[in-house]
């Protein structure tokens, strides 16, 4: 049998305003890089880091619960001009948020 994936949780936050910056610039270039730049990916960055900084603000370090404040924020957002969903928002914030703590997401690794 397989085992669980163990969770993924964060450093304690020193600076959460300084990490929503961080956040917002890294998934604003994966965004305008992955299909085109469109002036809704600064408002999905931006939403996007807004909740990620609440939530570290009120204490939360684990990586799939602020995936899942994300998705669940995030579906109140207009995505109809651009080409993401919520999903697609919250799986690259947790792929950038685990490329800066150095760890392997590959292959469930």
């Amino acid at each position: 049998m397989a085992e669980p994936i163990p969770p993924v949780t964060l450093p304690p936050a020193k600076d959460p305003l300084q990490e929503g910056e961080w956040l917002r610039a890294a998934l604003q270039q994966w965004l305008d890089t992955e299909f085109l730049p469109e002036p809704a990916n600064q408002q999905i960055s931006r939403r996007a880091a807004q909740i990620f900084v609440r939530q570290r603000m009120e204490g939360e370090n684990d990586l799939g619960s602020l995936a899942i404040a994300i998705v669940t924020e995030m579906q109140e957002f207009d995505f109809s001009k651009s080409f993401y969903s919520e999903f697609a928002v919250a799986n690259a914030v947790s792929d950038l948020l685990l490329d800066s703590l150095g760890i392997d997401r590959c292959c469930g690794q």
